[in-house]
């Protein structure tokens, strides 16, 4: 195969998160195919002001194996320019720009309308959400300047795919599902998991991982756990992930339920080196989700063998069939405590992991690569 130019636009080291860690794992398939692949990623991602975590950036080694350059402001609009300038006169074959927020859509969509001057680079997005979760005034505004923007998507989830159709109908588009995040290392024996992370080895352990977010239904979880069905198993819950949001209301929750025996609190950011100790010690992970349109989670669970309960809003029941690899229940704290408790009494763990292990072949990062390889070749 040719070796092609390919540039990824998005989150990258030393940036943290899910996004850095699909935009690297992206790039290194690429690379694994012998494309020659440059990240170019924020100098600036949010301003301070609107970032919710401790801190925006890794603390982990930079990417020895990656070409990253650290260039975007995304505030800048002179720096928009001098980027898009940049990588318009390197002609890429492919750009691809990761999107998952209106607040970016300026920046990454002027850079798009540059690098396309070319005339030669196809410029398509991997939207995750083109309708935001957490609404702010001027997203459909931006939504349609980052349509505009790019020459085809490929949607991670049917629900985004369908929201990107009410925003343009002309334009190549695909839905293709989140590949597997296996880029967190090995499964660990349970035991061995559980020792890493100082845990009671005889408990049984439950595990809701990621940044708090409102939407995300922490607190759904919590008051699902002061439930008798659950109580009765004496079953723990992990929270492994920073607040991105105010954490009184979820604290009270946990106060007034006396929940503290029933919880391990791990409320800092995860760093990749550590992601797999939480789910290898974990029987289960709950996604109870208010609304979603799909998660990187579930792929960390299917890479790790993990059964899922999670809530059927968005896509998520897309990726999770019902009774097979886990429980697709209604967002409330009695449905999801009624599923912790099936899994428990029914012993469900083992046939559900039997069952993970052959649904996961259908999430590669080679399906990904197919996918825009037919986007770009519909492009006209």
């Amino acid at each position: 195969m040719t070796q092609r130019k390919v540039i990824i636009i998005g989150s990258a080291y030393p940036l943290r998160g899910g996004l850095s860690a699909y935009n690297e794992r992206l790039a290194r398939a690429y690379q694994n195919r012998g494309d020659n692949v440059t990240i170019y990623t924020f100098s600036l991602q949010y301003p301070a002001m609107l970032f919710p975590g401790k801190t925006q950036y890794s603390s982990e080694p930079p990417r020895s194996d990656l070409k990253i350059k650290v260039k975007i402001n995304s505030i800048n609009p002179l720096n928009w320019i001098k980027v898009g300038g940049e990588i318009k006169r390197q002609t890429p074959d492919l750009v691809i720009i990761k999107f998952w927020i209106p607040f970016m859509a300026p920046c990454l969509g002027t850079i798009a309308r540059i690098i396309r001057k070319n005339k030669h680079s196809r410029v398509i997005s991997i939207i995750d959400n083109i309708v935001p979760h957490e609404k702010r005034p001027g997203d459909r505004l931006f939504g349609k300047y980052w349509v505009k923007s790019v020459q085809g998507f490929i949607a991670m989830s049917r629900t985004v795919l369908d929201d990107l159709e009410t925003f343009d109908l002309k334009k190549p588009k695909l839905f293709c599902p989140h590949p597997l995040y296996d880029n967190f290392g090995e499964v660990i024996e349970k035991s061995e998991a559980k020792r890493l992370l100082n845990l009671e080895d005889n408990t049984s352990y439950i595990l809701f991982f990621g940044f708090i977010r409102d939407y995300k239904g922490l607190d759904i979880l919590l008051e699902a756990m002061s439930k008798s069905t659950v109580k009765d198993l004496q079953v723990k819950l992990i929270v492994a992930g920073e607040f991105y949001t105010d954490s009184k209301p979820y604290l009270e929750i946990i106060e007034n339920n006396d929940l503290k025996e029933s919880l391990v609190l791990m409320t800092d950011f995860i760093p990749d080196r550590d992601v797999a100790k939480y789910f290898c010690a974990c029987d289960v992970v709950v996604q109870p989700y208010k609304n979603a349109t799909q998660s990187g989670v579930t792929q960390i669970a299917y890479h790790f063998n993990k059964p899922m309960i999670t809530t059927d809003v968005g896509g998520l029941a897309e990726i999770v069939p019902d009774g097979k690899v886990g429980y697709v229940v209604s967002p409330s704290p009695l449905k999801i405590a009624e599923a912790i408790n099936r899994f428990y009494s029914a012993k469900k763990e083992k046939d559900f992991v039997n069952n993970i292990k052959i649904e996961k072949a259908k999430y590669s990062w080679d399906n990904l690569l197919e996918s825009i390889e037919k986007i770009t070749s519909l492009i006209t």
